[in-house]
């Protein structure tokens, strides 16, 4: 089998992305990672000032020297977006994810100062806007994905993309062993951005309830959610999500529809999920929302970075 593309793309070992999650990854998932020969990002927004965004670029430059990336949320709800961007630039992170918004800008600035732009794309009609504003490889967030997910079920849309683009496309979602990462990319994928499978760790900073949950819990628990975001996110079936239902209120989807208020209304909502997320991800709380995939499957046990990902090579050269 053929040097497969993410590791020529970013001259890594092993062709896995740990995916950018909010609030779970940080500086010592990364450095594990890298250490381990794959890459990771980390969401801007985990981060509370640019300061400390730079701060941990620097950090992370100093512990190891392959590559790593940076997820930017290019939407209106992220007021900090442009700063966020001007950093990634100044400090030459070696890629940047774009997430929920168009990625012109993003791309232009970045490529200014080497930078690779990866983009989160759920069907062909984005795929094809972001290929033509130069974007370096596609992000096929499919149905199985943790957090925000797509429509399009994994082993229909990365043969999809790879047939009607002509960048590489990397497949999220779905994927939480070595085997299933080497069969998506006999199908054409690049590589793989592996989330859920990660968010266990003994390097993760999030809350042992939260990481138990991703030990206990499986695929049949994972349901989609719009009561964060607006935006349909997948958390763990809890008890607390079961009795609180996963769709907005009637109140909540009428202030999303209404065209004056809707900008101001998903700021809100997203702020607001945000916190609620925050508070379960941290601390022992019966308001437990976790956000996580189908992949939590596979996840036996709390393990440590570089642990998981012997295991992913040992299956995928197995």
């Amino acid at each position: 089998m053929e040097r497969p593309v993410l590791c020529e793309l970013l001259n890594i070992e092993f062709p896995v992305i740990m995916a950018p999650m909010f609030l779970v990854s940080n500086d010592k998932m990364i450095i594990e990672a890298v250490k381990s020969g794959i890459t990771g990002a980390i969401p801007a927004l985990n981060y509370r000032t640019t300061d400390e965004l730079r701060a941990a670029i620097q950090g992370i430059k100093k512990e190891v020297d392959g590559p790593f990336g940076i997820n930017l949320i290019v939407n209106q709800s992220n007021f900090r977006y442009k700063e966020q961007l001007k950093v990634c630039c100044e400090e030459k992170v070696s890629f940047i994810i774009t997430s929920l918004g168009s990625p012109e800008e993003t791309i232009r600035e970045a490529h200014k100062v080497g930078t690779k732009v990866f983009c989160d794309v759920t069907d062909l009609k984005f795929a094809k806007k972001v290929e033509a504003l130069g974007a370096d490889a596609l992000i096929a967030v499919n149905k199985e994905a943790g957090g925000h997910a797509g429509n399009i079920p994994m082993n229909e849309l990365v043969p999809m993309l790879n047939e009607n683009c002509s960048i590489p496309v990397l497949s999220a979602g779905g994927i939480g062993t070595g085997q299933e990462l080497k069969a998506i990319i006999e199908k054409g994928a690049a590589g793989a951005s592996m989330g859920s499978i990660f968010i266990a760790t003994e390097e993760a900073p999030v809350s042992q309830e939260y990481k138990q949950a991703c030990v206990d819990y499986g695929e049949k628990d994972i349901v989609m959610s719009t009561k964060l975001s607006g935006t349909p996110c997948t958390v763990i079936k809890t008890p607390y999500v079961e009795k609180v239902g996963t769709r907005q209120n009637w109140l909540e989807r009428f202030l999303n529809k209404n065209k004056n208020l809707k900008k101001w209304m998903k700021a809100f909502t997203f702020i607001k999920g945000m916190k609620s997320l925050q508070k379960a991800a941290f601390s022992a709380t019966y308001k437990t929302v976790w956000c996580a995939g189908p992949s939590i499957e596979h996840v036996k046990s709390i393990r440590k970075v570089s642990e998981i990902v012997t295991q992913l090579k040992q299956e995928y050269n197995g």
